[in-house]
């Protein structure tokens, strides 16, 4: 038998957890003011959300929403998943560009060791001894696919999913309402992180509430206690109405910015196929050449290697035909990782019965919420889950095999397991050096406009005093926006002043090092006479102040 989970293998548990993630992160945890996790687009976009939340909080908590990117639009906070789940990091990361850096990047390494955490803990109030519940950690925190979501901290922020059930069967078994209570915070803190994991998980707690009545009603489980019952109500209306609090933002954007709701044939692009379970992400040390063949059909690999990894099926195979979990969850254990393996596949835009197919379908068009999912994949966060759980029982397994004939073997035979899954997981992580911000960013006052286009390092930039910027990037660019980009692609001419004018911009900081390739090569050439522009050089950036008409 299994001792009792206790606080001491918990802690135990966390730290294992945050040494696993610096090492399979590793050497970014040399590098955490200077360089960044994985790549310079989304990693960037998100180390300003986590510093804006935190600027807005200090200056100005009402107008959190309004964020300084994407002047003069309003809810610019909503255009993508908002990290506000993370703002006490963000009370600090927004004192300055590198506080930023320090905090994106310590919080890429605390999602990794809570996702771990998470599915350590849940694993073992299932059943499953200490060797198996971290075989879990590290199938659900480090599964080969989840190489190619490195640069979205909103998608690898997935660790309080796990937590939450975990203390929600910890508190319904043992009738503890602080734990039920706990498991329907964490649940809550685990919506605002973002709809991408947050509406999954909203399905999940209530296709599990529904089959926790239908069990009460059935006596296969015994009733709760009238205080468990009450904890109940109040932590759902908690987590109800947090989601509908970060609800609201993102239904105002959808009214007033038509462009940003998905279509099935936009839905479509980034829909994996049945061949996108074979394929490993290229960055994978291990699998990334070996699945190649797989792989490279895929219209979108980045969004469509869902590879689960060779060792976790292989012990996700055990786990559900062991006897370590009892036999009605080892069943619900497949049968929803199939279905939520089933509704990764996304949509095919075609006309007629044969749209549902995928039944990914259904959801877009009849269940509230999914119609605005652009990266159905991301599913497959359920899908891994479900896997490392049975993947903890399977090598429970093996382990308990072993122990009758030599308990050291048995150990060490454990301790293999969980280097195998964590290998088929490496990377390595790319970090690249992160451009602190010029210095005419702060000095110039806004709405300011950043020419050439590299829009998430300016957003980045703009933690260097948050001015008002007309640069963004996110979910969806704006109509307005995309018109602008248009206007100004000579710029500076009259078309380009006239259009920035009228909009609002009062300077436009240029960056000769972003303009070899582009239409604006030769901009520094160009003369401004009668353009009604002020012309200055600052550093390494020229201003161009644009004089009232």
């Amino acid at each position: 038998m299994e001792r009792e989970l206790g606080w001491r293998e918990g802690l135990l548990a966390a730290g294992a957890g945050l040494v696993v993630a610096v090492l399979m992160s590793w050497p970014l945890a040399l590098h955490l003011g200077g360089d960044i996790a994985k790549d310079l687009g989304d990693p960037l976009l998100q180390a300003w959300q986590v510093a804006w939340i935190g600027h807005a909080l200090v200056t100005s908590p009402l107008d959190l929403w309004q964020a300084n990117t994407f002047w003069p639009y309003d809810d610019t906070l909503a255009f993508s998943d908002a990290l506000v789940g993370y703002a006490p990091v963000g009370l600090l990361a927004q004192a300055s560009p590198h506080a930023a850096l320090l905090g994106y990047n310590a919080l890429f390494i605390f999602a990794y060791a809570l996702a771990f955490v998470g599915a350590y803990l849940l694993a073992r109030e299932l059943g499953v001894g200490w060797l198996g519940a971290a075989a879990a950690g590290a199938a659900f925190a480090y599964a080969p696919w989840k190489l190619t979501q490195n640069g979205h901290l909103h998608v690898l922020s997935s660790g309080g999913i796990p937590l939450a059930l975990f203390l929600l069967v910890r508190g319904y078994r043992r009738g503890s309402r602080w734990s039920v209570l706990a498991g329907w915070l964490v649940a809550a803190w685990q919506m605002t992180l973002g709809f991408t994991l947050g509406l999954q998980l909203f399905y999940l707690l209530a296709l599990l509430g529904v089959g926790l009545v239908v069990a009460v009603w059935r006596r296969w489980l015994p009733r709760p206690g009238r205080d468990v019952l009450v904890t109940t109500v109040a932590g759902a209306a908690i987590f109800l109405a947090t989601t509908g609090l970060m609800a609201r933002p993102y239904l105002r954007v959808l009214d007033e910015h038509p462009e940003a709701k998905r279509t099935p044939a936009y839905v479509e692009t980034f829909s994996p196929r049945l061949r996108s379970f074979l394929a490993a992400p290229e960055e994978s040390w291990l699998l990334g050449d070996a699945t190649m063949r797989a792989r490279a059909p895929l219209p979108a690999p980045a969004e469509m290697s869902l590879f689960p990894g060779f060792v976790i099926c292989f012990l996700a195979l055990l786990g559900a035909f062991g006897s370590v979990l009892a036999r009605r969850l080892r069943v619900g254990l497949v049968v929803g990782t199939a279905a939520c393996a089933v509704l990764s596949l996304g949509v095919r835009d075609v006309d007629g019965p044969a749209r549902y197919v995928t039944p990914y379908r259904f959801l877009f068009d009849f269940v509230p919420g999914w119609d605005g999912v652009r990266t159905p994949g991301r599913i497959n966060t359920l899908t891994s889950l479900g896997l490392a759980l049975l993947a903890g029982a399977g090598l429970c397994v093996i382990v308990r095999a072993l122990r009758r004939r030599s308990p050291a073997i048995a150990v060490v035979a454990g301790v293999i397991g969980i280097g195998l899954v964590l290998v088929e997981g490496l990377g390595p992580l790319t970090h690249p050096t992160v451009t602190l911000p010029p210095s005419a960013v702060r000095l110039e006052t806004g709405p300011q406009l950043q020419l050439p286009p590299n829009d998430s390092l300016y957003m980045y930039w703009s933690t260097d005093g948050f001015p008002k910027i007309v640069n963004g990037f996110g979910g969806f660019d704006p109509t307005g926006y995309d018109r602008l980009r248009k206007e100004v692609a000579g710029f500076p001419d009259a078309r380009s002043v006239a259009a920035l004018r009228e909009f609002g911009v009062r300077a436009v900081l240029f960056h000769p090092e972003f303009a070899p390739g582009t239409s604006w090569e030769g901009a520094l050439d160009k003369p401004t006479a009668g353009l009604g522009l002020e012309r200055q050089q600052v550093g390494g950036v020229t201003v161009y102040r644009i004089r009232p008409s």
